[in-house]
């Protein structure tokens, strides 16, 4: 590496740490629970849990909260309470049609093999979790990496890494994907909840499949205004589409051009030893799009990414 190399990525890594948010005291803490979960705290309270027990379908955050504590996220299915879409679980990642397997639908596991802890306190705090995505036998069909970087201002950046360490991976082209959340029922659009893209589109019919380099969805929880962005990041393989809906499904995903927008195009393939990087972000803020800077907020975002 040059001299002017390491310079500029030493100058990046560390505007990674204070372009977000340079308050100490609201730094985010990460600490190990019971085996199963880690705990996220910015500024000492509460924000979310990463859930990964060997037990579950998949590994993901639930639940998250607002600046203030709110809840967000829907909750959990389960104690016997039917909800739609049972698969829909906090902030997650998953997609269908890897070698066929569908899951997103979990009829597949996304099994955690290790959660490491890269650093324990900061802004941003880090870790990294590595799942083996199972078929239904049981057969790891590809190897998830991702680096997880949880900024105070709570901004939550996944970089994911797809690994084909067990043969060849073909991605199909579906819109059942890639990086989802699904919040609580008071703040979707069919509710009074409001979406705007960063090329000014507005709804969720409008919005729904477009490429965009940011989507907002904000609504109230018991009379104040919460909302999520997600963000997308312009050295993806392609432009990612939004799978945004009024009951409350938010989520972007790289694949599913013909569903979204009617173009035919091939499944990506991994040989074995090849790997694929996507990266994206979200974040959790009070008020609308305006009050929250998102436009702001991911400009910034960017410039903490190489």
């Amino acid at each position: 590496m040059s001299f002017l190399r390491a310079c500029c990525l030493s100058a990046l890594l560390l505007s990674g740490q204070t372009l977000l948010a340079a308050d100490k005291s609201k730094a985010v803490q990460l600490t190990e629970g019971d085996g199963k979960t880690i705990n996220v705290t910015v500024g000492g309270k509460p924000f979310t849990t990463f859930n990964y027990g060997s037990d579950l379908p998949k590994p993901f955050f639930s639940p998250v909260r607002g600046p203030d504590g709110t809840v967000l996220t829907r909750k959990i299915a389960g104690s016997g309470e039917k909800l739609d879409h049972p698969h829909h679980k906090g902030i997650w990642v998953a997609v269908d049609e890897v070698n066929k397997v569908k899951f997103w639908k979990e009829d597949g596991q996304i099994k955690n093999v290790s959660v490491k802890i890269d650093k324990a306190k900061g802004d941003p705090a880090v870790m990294t979790v590595t799942n083996h995505w199972l078929n239904e036998s049981g057969e790891p069909v590809v190897t998830e990496k991702s680096t997880i970087r949880i900024f105070s201002n709570r901004v939550v950046e996944y970089s994911i890494k797809f690994i084909a360490e067990h043969g060849p991976v073909a991605f199909e082209d579906t819109k059942e994907g890639l990086f989802g959340f699904r919040m609580v029922d008071s703040m979707r659009e069919n509710e009074g909840g409001h979406v705007v893209t960063s090329e000014g589109v507005k709804g969720t019919k409008a919005a729904w499949g477009k490429p965009a380099k940011w989507i907002d969805y904000y609504g109230e929880v018991e009379g104040d205004t919460f909302g999520v962005t997600i963000f997308d990041h312009p050295k993806n393989f392609r432009p990612s589409r939004y799978h945004v809906r009024n009951y409350g499904l938010f989520s972007i995903n790289p694949w599913g051009e013909k569903a979204y927008a009617g173009n035919e195009v091939e499944p990506t393939e991994l040989e074995k030893g090849e790997s694929l990087m996507l990266r994206y972000a979200m974040y959790i803020h009070a008020g609308d799009t305006q009050a929250a800077k998102v436009a702001e907020t991911y400009e910034n975002w960017l410039k903490t990414t190489w």
